[in-house]
């Protein structure tokens, strides 16, 4: 029995046949993406990213002998469908803040409101893989006792409140106060999720273990990377306009706009727990067998 547990156990950290997959999605869609002429990036942009996700799932295995895709494929498919309509909140709100612009075909075009939705589906998976990865990596346990914030009925009030002065001061004056797009849902929803027994990040901050919040944001500014990086040379592409920030750019990025990732991807995290609190949570394989 033993012999037949410990077999199971060297195949599931083998390198899966979906990472093989995956590399093959970003070796021919990522020079595609870059060089083919016309719209490629509205129909490349999916399975490239597809790819990147299939790759750290894989890695994820290798790793830990555990992966989103190994544990429930319905819930690997839900992260994908929950992401879209995540992300078209973000977009409707830049419809007022003007930070970022699509250059090619409209977006609100018939075909491409499509390709854009399909686009927007790898957003959450992305950076929950990756945030997975990077959670499995015994240097973030040196997170696990940090400093201890307090979640007091008190704190969740407080935030509530100033998370819904936000939006308002967001739309109303965007030039100033635009960088609430990437703060304030954490402010509302957190308190939400904490009221509605749903989960929610700052649980764990009474104790000091801060690691779901560092694999969040340290996972996003890889995700960052990849994302910015595959847009420079693509088309459609988007550029930034960021009021007294538009300076120092890596690719189309300012070096100060990198900041946002951290808070967006809390905001991913918070979104989740909120439209899916039984969803994959952020843990580690050794110690849960969830996300």
């Amino acid at each position: 029995m033993r012999g037949i547990e410990e077999h199971t156990s060297r195949e599931a950290c083998q390198w899966p046949a979906r990472g093989w997959v995956g590399l093959i999605l970003v070796a021919v869609c990522w020079p595609l993406n870059w060089t083919l002429p016309g719209v490629r990036t509205s129909y490349l942009f999916f399975p490239l990213w597809l790819g990147y996700i299939l790759v750290v799932d894989a890695l994820v295995q290798m790793r830990t002998g555990s992966s989103i895709w190994m544990r429930s494929r319905r819930d690997f498919v839900l992260l994908f469908l929950i992401s879209a309509p995540v992300w078209w909140s973000f977009e409707l709100i830049n419809l007022r803040t003007g930070n970022w612009e699509y250059l090619g075909p409209a977006l609100f075009d018939p075909l491409q409101l499509l390709l854009s939705t399909i686009s927007y589906t790898v957003v959450v998976p992305a950076v929950f893989e990756t945030a997975q990865l990077i959670r499995n990596f015994r240097w973030m346990n040196r997170f696990a006792s940090g400093p201890r914030l307090p979640s007091t009925r008190a704190v969740f009030v407080g935030l509530f409140v100033v998370g819904l002065a936000m939006l308002p001061a967001t739309l109303a004056w965007p030039n100033i106060f635009y960088p609430f797009t990437w703060i304030a849902l954490v402010f509302i929803l957190e308190p939400i999720n904490y009221w509605t027994g749903r989960p929610y990040f700052l649980e764990q901050l009474p104790e000091g273990d801060w690691r779901t919040v560092i694999s969040l944001s340290v996972g996003a500014l890889v995700c960052s990377f990849f994302w910015e990086m595959w847009n420079y040379y693509s088309f459609p592409k988007w550029i930034y306009h960021i009021p007294g920030l538009g300076f120092l750019r890596i690719f189309e990025m300012p070096i100060l706009g990198y900041g946002g990732y951290i808070p967006f991807a809390l905001e991913l995290y918070a979104l989740k727990n909120f439209l899916w609190p039984n969803g994959p949570r952020l843990e580690a394989a050794e110690a849960d067998e969830g996300l």
